[in-house]
């Protein structure tokens, strides 16, 4: 088990070096020349190449390359080009937002979806499963920009149960926090919830046809013993990848919630870095983002271990 966790942890390394370079060549790969776009039409030919000896644009792409992962390494994603912050600093004061709303938005898709998944698979060509099938359909097929703004519409302005827009942190109580959170979370976890649903029921139906299954019937195993115990637990390994792929979405649904409900977090800092061409923002923030899917998907794989003992082998 431990020689499959090495495997799994080593194998992360080449990824997040390719993942690096990408990140790195964003520089280099946007359309147009990026110290002239950062300059603005008004500058003249010196503010452009101080701008683009700034951005490394002027030295050869292996050597900076080089540089700017060894700076890496250590922890320093550059300099913001406007504000002139550290990129590190200015993550830190913009985390805390996007990872409260994907924690809560994980929470709710998985006690939602995996239920309705089970029970649709257990009343399969019922009204039940009718019923969770079109809720999975519409949540699928409906863009997380519509959801949030019909969200805010009828349980912000209309009922005025729950904020339209900002952000409390954690700590200044729990409950607080949570009211601003519960609608962008709804909003964002909808396609999710419904990917994870049907993912659920489709693998359930399957197991359920299985002879282990009708034998567990046989010997008088009660249905929730049968659906839980043995059912779920063998049905897990695709549910669990559904998961981390899904975990994508998340990451992209993000950036739009977040402008949706005016949430402070690490999509708006994308929007806003992409909008002003701050291109060092732009990389500190994607090889975030894609570290943290490569860390989803190194659990997953670890996950594997725990629901089908064969995949140590």
């Amino acid at each position: 088990m431990f020689a499959y966790i090495f495997r799994r942890v080593l194998a992360t390394i080449p990824v997040m070096l390719l993942v690096a370079l990408f990140v790195f060549s964003l520089l280099y790969i946007a359309p147009g020349d990026p110290a002239a776009i950062i300059a603005g039409d008004q500058a003249t030919p010196e503010d452009v190449d101080r701008i683009r000896a700034s951005l490394g644009l002027d030295r050869p792409f292996v050597v900076r390359f080089g540089e700017w992962l060894w700076h890496v390494v250590q922890g320093d994603l550059g300099v913001s080009i406007f504000t002139n912050l550290p990129v590190t600093h200015m993550i830190s004061q913009r985390i805390e937002p996007t990872m409260s709303l994907m924690v809560l938005t994980l929470f709710l898709s998985l006690i939602t979806a995996i239920p309705m998944g089970v029970l649709a698979a257990w009343k399969h060509g019922t009204w039940v499963d009718r019923l969770v099938m079109a809720t999975a359909v519409f949540g699928f097929s409906t863009p997380v920009f519509v959801v949030g703004y019909l969200l805010a519409y009828i349980f912000a302005l209309e009922l005025d149960w729950l904020p339209v827009q900002g952000f409390v942190s954690i700590s200044k109580g729990l409950w607080p926090c949570l009211r601003n959170l519960i609608l962008p979370a709804v909003a964002l976890g909808l396609v999710f919830m419904a990917l994870i649903a049907r993912i659920t029921r489709a693998t359930m139906l399957d197991v359920l046809s299985q002879d282990y299954i009708r034998t567990a019937r046989a010997k008088g195993v009660g249905e929730r013993g049968m659906l839980m115990r043995h059912a779920l637990k063998n049905a897990a390994v695709p549910i669990v990848t559904i998961v981390g792929i899904g975990f994508a979405s998340l990451i992209g649904g993000a950036v739009v919630t977040e402008s949706v409900f005016a949430i402070p977090g690490l999509g708006r800092l994308t929007v806003d870095a992409i909008l002003r061409r701050d291109y060092p923002v732009i990389q500190g923030v994607v090889l975030l983002f894609s570290f943290m899917y490569v860390l989803v998907n190194l659990g997953v794989d670890l996950l594997y271990t725990l629901f089908d003992p064969r995949i140590r082998y």
